[in-house]
């Protein structure tokens, strides 16, 4: 009856849908849950567009990927400035001439490289170990212990000493006064949410909600001559060789008589003893100032079947046992294994933009 069946209604799936579609492929998209738009899916709570499963900020490079987008929703100019709550002090992310003057009254990058480089003193030509050992390579103890060392053991549910050195190579370190969190030169919003730009791309395309693939596997295969897989890996080839690991995430929603709760869109929480990792405050993305506000609680929590996946650990034990997989799914002639789940790896929104072009492309 199709030409491509795909499995999941999230971006990945709809790009290459519409992609598909446009070039008169005819297509059927299902998604166990009650709406599209995967993890990046928005709704509107009191006229606040809601980031149900976290916080999404789009930023890319790539002109092609941004001019894509754009043809289908406009953008806003939100730009990611986040910041870290320690106790009763904030400071600015990522780490800039901002955070070493709230951390040591240092107004100079001559002065704060001085400080950072007597507190890395032992470790500067060690080739790190862990995360800790890195992470004070990088940046010194005082902000290690601040603010990386209490939020990344609640991030991960490990101890930084047990997490491998790479996950914090890439952090952004700067001796200007810039609190841009991304250095991407297109950055913004959706100003009517994710969720229309998902609508978008499906205009026109069969989708089926609440329908959960692995009831009937076989018979929704007949449907297509292609499948797109999108689901975990694991999961598709019936965790034959064990489960892949991943971090989830529990959400708590609170409804705030106050037209301003935080005075930011999103404040990390650095203290082991905070049982949650951020607090998101919706209405800070679209530059709107209402009452009642709402605020989310975002925890960071050991994922179990069952669970939706969010995070996956890339560590030694699980690549090996997802290569075991990805060489099962190399063997596969009808069905197409991507995105986050279905690759086993961390993608920002532009990076599966790309990879969907990419792929249809190829197709």
């Amino acid at each position: 009856m199709y030409d491509f069946l795909i499995v999941g209604a999230g971006l990945y799936g709809s790009v290459i849908a519409h992609e598909v579609t446009k070039r008169g492929k005819k297509c059927l998209v299902i998604d166990k849950r009650n709406h599209v738009g995967g993890n990046i899916y928005t709704e509107k709570i009191n006229g606040i567009d809601i980031h149900r499963y976290g916080a999404h900020i789009f930023h890319t490079d790539d002109k092609e990927v941004w001019d894509y987008v754009n043809q289908f929703i406009t953008f806003n100019r939100f730009t990611n400035s986040p910041l870290a709550k320690y106790k009763e002090k904030l400071y600015s992310l990522p780490f800039s001439m901002y955070t070493f003057n709230q951390m040591w009254g240092v107004k100079t990058p001559d002065e704060a490289k001085k400080m950072i480089d007597s507190q890395r003193e032992a470790y500067i030509h060690i080739e790190p170990k862990n995360l800790e050992e890195q992470a004070i390579k990088l940046i010194g103890k005082d902000i290690y212990e601040t603010l990386i060392k209490g939020y990344t053991e609640k991030q991960w549910g490990r101890k930084t000493t047990d997490l491998p050195p790479f996950i914090i190579r890439r952090l952004p370190v700067r001796f200007t006064y810039n609190n841009n969190y991304f250095t991407d030169r297109y950055q913004g919003i959706p100003t009517d949410g994710y969720t229309a730009l998902i609508e978008k791309l499906l205009e026109g395309i069969d989708v089926k909600l609440n329908v959960d693939f692995f009831d009937q596997k076989e018979a929704y295969e007949k449907l297509a001559n292609k499948v797109i897989y999108t689901g975990m890996i694991d999961q598709y080839f019936n965790y034959q060789f064990g489960h892949l690991s991943y971090r989830s995430l529990r959400f708590e929603n609170e409804i705030i008589e106050t037209d301003n709760y935080q005075g930011n869109a999103v404040i990390n929480y650095t203290e082991k003893d905070v049982p949650f990792t951020r607090i998101i405050e919706h209405q800070h993305f679209t530059f709107k100032q209402q009452k009642p506000t709402l605020i989310t609680r975002e925890y960071s929590i050991d994922w179990k079947p069952g669970d939706d996946p969010y995070y996956p650990i890339n560590d030694t034990i699980n690549n090996e046992l997802y290569n075991k997989y990805k060489m099962l799914a190399e063997k596969q002639d009808k069905v197409i294994f991507g995105g986050r789940l279905g690759t086993y790896r961390y993608l920002d929104m532009d990076d599966i933009i790309r990879l969907a072009l990419d792929l249809t492309h190829k197709l």
